[in-house]
């Protein structure tokens, strides 16, 4: 699907080179020569809106019309031609390890003639891991809005054949806006969630703000508003301090645990870099502390908030646990290609990152498991390149899979420890029937190992595996959980996922008086470790009165006992009930698959709709609604426990509504990994007529990108009408026998 975007995106700039900008024009129809030679070029680096070109005869400029010789076929994928930008502005809120983004901007559909229209793709890339809010819309006269409405509210076969919306990659984030007449104005506002990474006490926010030189607006050099706004609300009272920023921040806030910088410009070309900022919290030490609020009157849950955190300080030579780690990695047939040969260049760098005190074991397995030793064995230079070479050998794509025999030997391997925090991780691109049984085996064993369990962490690859198993494996054991949902990230991911599970400096942690409190929810229920590259963050809610006081206690990593008092806030500045509620989410969705409880599903949807959170039981709608319409603001809030259809309560209120593809990852697909389809592909998704209706489609593609072609619009403008004539024949005939696929190449 990326790579079906990246050349829709090269054949709309070929297209664009119709457009004609007068002779004053500072800024040329893009040349694909000057752009970086390389195809992932074309991924959008920043929030972009791209026209959707089928019929290329109507591009052309909405201001000055020029002429343009007849265009005979249509662009099917479509043409995508990048829409310039009038104007651009970002606000990042920052609270503890998260932060809020909020990008408005304005773009000008300046590649269609006025009397015609086009859909416009909106495209927005998130950092991971993130979650998209919201998204506005506003034209001449209409305007488009984003809302989240319950599954069971939506008729899913037109959800399923939707083409409107969804994720282009994992993390990029696409919505079409239909029928923008050439020449109009959209104003967007666009909103979501991420993580701020943190390392040796320092956090980090990264913001895809790159925008190519060819959103520029053509004309005279006028200049144009860009604007940067950073809060940072860390909530405690400690002092910040800045470290560095990609772009010139004027300080316009500063209080105790709270800042605020502005940037704002007139420019002559747009942002060329990621928007960059980087922060210190000025303590060596652990530190925490306990935040409140009250939930507001709209809440459906009246329990009042909490959110416990802890931070591991920027204390370089602080002691972690000693690793016993054992790499479980599925090598069905599946991983077969470049997910088994990343997923091998990723383990070996793990690997490296050992200690010669630490001790390892890998065991593979398809529907066998393979050991690499028959015990734990120290990690030495010889022993790592042993298993290196091993992985080489022994790494073969063939079979089926069966996860619960590797785990089972696994927690056999690591139940003599007395000293370490024991590690097991699982990687894994299927899904398995004995799923819940295998949770069930895992929870039995890890109760019985007590405070020194073995703590499993896992990778799910692709979108085959059940992802919400894998968390739930996590959750139980106080392990962590990453997702690579294609190839080419699985090193990155798996290389996070290991420097991040075995950097524990405190465990078992507890949280006094909690347990005393009245229908207290904590989110996870196992509290997990404290690491040394992450904030630990636990939320949920509570009746009663917190004391003032609360303590926290662990195990450092030298086994001795670890009291901290923390120190209890009331907090407004921070919206604890949408900041947390992406974790709650996720635990709650794991819970609902493991029990198979509707009440917990129940439960997900009220907090998703509340918080604008995507979850897997409720799906995003786009609205249209008029100008001048009286819409109401409570669209998809369910009234008492009955269903809603929501289907003519729109329609009653004069609006319009277009499905978009479900933002969930699913739970898993049996069929694909029993077929060993390896993550990614689309031959399980498509039916061989749809394949053959894209081939032809694509070749139809071609051949208008290839009348678009400026020399090709040079030689028609030579032709008599009688030749014209014939040529338009000759590309009819070669499209029905698809051999104009052959003339495109030679075209270009």
């Amino acid at each position: 699907m990326a790579e079906e975007f990246m050349k829709s995106v090269q054949y709309g700039l070929k297209l664009s080179k119709r457009i004609y900008f007068g002779k004053d024009a500072a800024v040329s129809a893009p040349e694909p020569a000057a752009m970086e030679k390389t195809v992932h070029s074309y991924l959008p680096t920043a929030p972009m809106v791209y026209a959707v070109i089928y019929d290329p005869s109507i591009v052309d400029n909405p201001d000055i019309r020029s002429y343009q010789p007849h265009v005979h076929g249509r662009c099917d994928p479509p043409a995508l031609i990048p829409l310039q930008m009038n104007s651009i502005a970002l606000e990042a809120q920052c609270y503890l390890d998260s932060a809020i983004i909020t990008v408005s901007g304005s773009w000008r559909v300046h590649c269609v003639i006025g009397s015609s229209s086009c859909d416009c793709l909106l495209a927005i890339p998130m950092s991971e891991p993130g979650s998209i809010l919201g998204v506005e819309i506003d034209v001449a006269r209409k305007s488009y809005s984003t809302l989240l409405v319950a599954m069971d509210e939506i008729d899913m076969t037109k959800l399923a054949k939707s083409r409107y919306g969804g994720f282009l990659k994992s993390q990029i984030f696409t919505v079409t806006i239909p029928k923008i007449d050439g020449g109009s104005n959209l104003s967007i506002k666009m909103s979501w969630s991420q993580k701020i990474f943190y390392s040796d006490g320092q956090f980090s926010l990264t913001v895809p703000f790159s925008f190519p030189k060819y959103v520029t607006p053509a004309g005279k050099r006028i200049s144009k508003r860009e604007e940067i706004q950073l809060n940072v609300n860390y909530g405690t009272g400690t002092e910040v301090l800045c470290k560095t920023t990609s772009h010139p921040l004027k300080e316009i806030r500063r209080q105790a645990g709270n800042l605020g910088f502005l940037y704002e410009a007139d420019v002559l070309t747009w942002s060329m870099t990621d928007f960059n900022f980087s922060y210190m919290v000025t303590s060596s030490e652990i530190s925490g502390g306990l935040l409140l609020q009250s939930p507001s009157e709209h809440d459906f849950d009246q329990r009042e908030i909490f959110c416990f955190y802890l931070f591991p300080g920027n204390d370089q030579h602080r002691k972690a646990f000693r690793k016993e780690v054992v790499f479980v990695v599925d090598i069905s047939g599946s991983m077969n290609g470049r997910p088994l040969e990343n997923l091998n260049n990723g383990l070996c760098a793990a690997l490296s990152e050992l200690n010669p005190d630490d001790s390892f074991n890998i065991i593979a397995f398809n529907g066998e498991t393979y050991l690499f030793s028959s015990s734990l064995v120290l990690a030495t230079e010889e022993t790592i390149e042993n298993a290196s070479q091993w992985i080489a050998t022994n790494f073969i794509a063939v079979g089926g899979t069966n996860i619960l025999l590797p785990l089972n030997k696994a927690m056999e391997m690591l139940s003599n420890t007395c000293d370490s925090i024991p590690l097991i991780f699982l990687i894994t691109d299927g899904s398995v029937e004995d799923e819940r049984h295998i949770c069930d085996v895992m929870k039995s064993n890890l109760t019985n190992r007590g405070s020194m369990a073995p703590r499993i962490s896992t990778l799910g690859i692709g979108s085959y595996c059940n992802h919400y198993f894998l968390q739930m494996l996590a959750l139980i054991s106080r392990g962590h959980y990453e997702a690579a949902y294609d190839a080419d990230s699985i090193v990155f991911h798996l290389q996070r996922l290991f420097r991040t599970a075995s950097s524990t400096i405190l465990a078992n942690i507890a949280i006094d008086t909690l347990e005393h409190l009245d229908a207290v929810e904590v989110y996870p229920s196992h509290i997990p470790d404290l690491l040394s590259g992450s904030p630990l963050i636990v939320s949920g809610r509570y009746q009663g009165n917190c004391p003032n006081t609360l303590k926290a206690r662990g195990m450092l990593a030298d086994m001795n006992n670890f009291v901290i008092d923390l120190k209890v806030q009331k907090t407004k500045d921070i919206p604890l009930d949408k900041f947390a509620s992406k974790q709650q989410i996720d635990v709650l969705t794991a819970q609902a698959w493991l029990l198979e409880n509707k009440a917990i599903e129940e439960k997900v949807k009220k907090i998703s709709i509340q918080t604008s959170v995507p979850s897997e039981y409720t799906s995003l709608v786009l609205l249209q609604i008029d100008k001048g319409m009286q819409a109401s603001k409570s669209f998809g809030i369910q009234e008492d426990s009955n269903k809603i259809d929501l289907q003519s309560r729109l329609e009653s209120k004069g609006c319009k509504f277009i499905f978009l593809r479900s933002l969930g990852v699913g739970f898993g697909n049996l069929n694909a990994t029993a077929e060993n389809i390896p993550p990614g592909s689309v031959e399980g998704d498509s039916e061989p007529a749809d394949i053959l209706t894209k081939a032809a489609s694509n070749c139809c593609g071609r051949l208008a990108d290839c009348c678009c072609c400026m020399y090709c619009i040079t030689a028609c403008s030579w032709m008599n009408n009688q030749c014209a004539i014939a040529l338009t024949q000759l590309c009819t005939a070669l499209s029905c026998f698809s051999i104009i696929s052959c003339c495109s190449e030679l075209c270009f």
